[in-house]
């Protein structure tokens, strides 16, 4: 439980209403009730504001309620993710090294460590003071992780590859699975061996069944605080920049480097060995084929090849219209041949 005032100071908001009201929950906006706090992030949903039973709700600046206890901030969206974690987040506890699993005497755990049965940690790995590792994660040799991070079930990190702090992994998640690199050998195909590695910097996140490659030579990179998807494929020496996201299966191919700050929608792609610079934004089953420039400001591309968001609506309108003007211009080519056929023969 806390007070509003509490949270208010856990959000940097202000109060209007009675702030020593007790909250425990966070819970919606229909089904709110008393000792819990709802959010209104969307205007579609004012009206049932009226009519929520909350004990209090999160609101932006300029929502007027009276005889209603609010939570005034500037983002009620990120408000409600900070109270969620706060009273329905708490931390994993500290259960140390369990039976059933299995640690290399090499190995160096740091402390408060929680590795659960079923548990492979490889010789000379490092797992950071505070991690937890839950069934089934296996972790080859001369890996190094972070401080803080989660490791969900059936994942795994390959040799070598690196962590940083409070990075989290989803069930079966594949960090340095071999890139996609071979050589041609007449009518069959050389395997070239994939000696880099895949360095997760801090705070990313990694979605369920989600595989990262690693690299052919050198390190295929996903810079911090950034957030990828279930099923998301990223290629052999791929650098992804600091806060990009990518919604489920969305693909990058080798070699690729993405910039800070960008979204890929859910099945769309970057083919291999261009760049896509900063803030650039790719909608759902976009692909991109060609070096794309960043900026300052967000752009929006879609389709494929993608182009830009705006002349793709517009193209998009012909498309069920195609057929019909393919009809069109065969009777044109008829007229203009009769027409032809008429000035000849005059």
């Amino acid at each position: 439980m806390a007070t509003l005032l509490q949270l208010a100071e856990l959000v940097g908001g202000q109060v209007e209403g009675d702030a020593s009201c007790e909250i425990g929950r966070v819970a919606p906006i229909d089904s709110a009730g008393e000792g819990e706090i709802t959010f209104l992030a969307n205007p579609k949903y004012l009206s049932k504001l009226g009519t929520t039973g909350a004990a209090a709700i999160i609101v932006a600046p300029g929502i007027d309620l009276p005889e209603r206890n609010l939570l005034v901030c500037a983002n009620p969206y990120l408000a409600f993710a900070k109270i969620l974690t706060c009273l329905q987040a708490p931390p994993l506890p500290v259960r140390g090294l369990l039976p059933g699993a299995h640690v290399a005497d090499s190995a160096r755990l740091g402390e408060n460590v929680t590795i659960h049965p079923g548990c492979v940690v490889g010789e000379n790995a490092s797992i950071g003071a505070g991690t937890t590792l839950f069934p089934g994660v296996v972790i080859y040799a001369d890996v190094e992780i972070g401080k803080e991070c989660i490791l969900h079930a059936g994942s795994v990190v390959r040799e070598g590859c690196r962590l940083g702090d409070r990075v989290i992994l989803q069930p079966s998640a594949v960090i340095g699975s071999d890139g996609f690199g071979f050589a041609p050998d007449g009518a069959r195909y050389y395997k070239i061996p994939q000696v880099g590695i895949v360095v997760l910097e801090d705070d990313v996140e990694i979605g369920a069944c989600s595989c990262i490659d690693r690299a052919a030579l050198g390190e295929t990179r996903i810079s911090r605080g950034s957030k990828l998807d279930n099923l998301v494929q990223i290629g052999h020496n791929v650098v992804v920049g600091e806060d990009t996201v990518m919604a489920g299966q969305a693909g990058v191919a080798g070699s690729t480097r993405i910039g800070r700050h960008c979204t890929f929608g859910g099945q769309s792609a970057a083919t291999g060995h261009i760049e896509v610079g900063d803030n650039v934004i790719i909608a759902g089953r976009g692909a991109v084929t060609n070096n794309v420039a960043g900026g300052d400001r967000p752009q929006m591309l879609s389709g494929f090849p993608a182009i830009n968001h705006k002349d793709w609506l517009k193209a998009s309108t012909s498309f069920a219209k195609i057929p019909q003007m393919r009809k069109e211009i065969k009777n044109l080519q008829r007229q203009i041949e009769q027409l032809q056929s008429m000035i000849e023969e005059s």
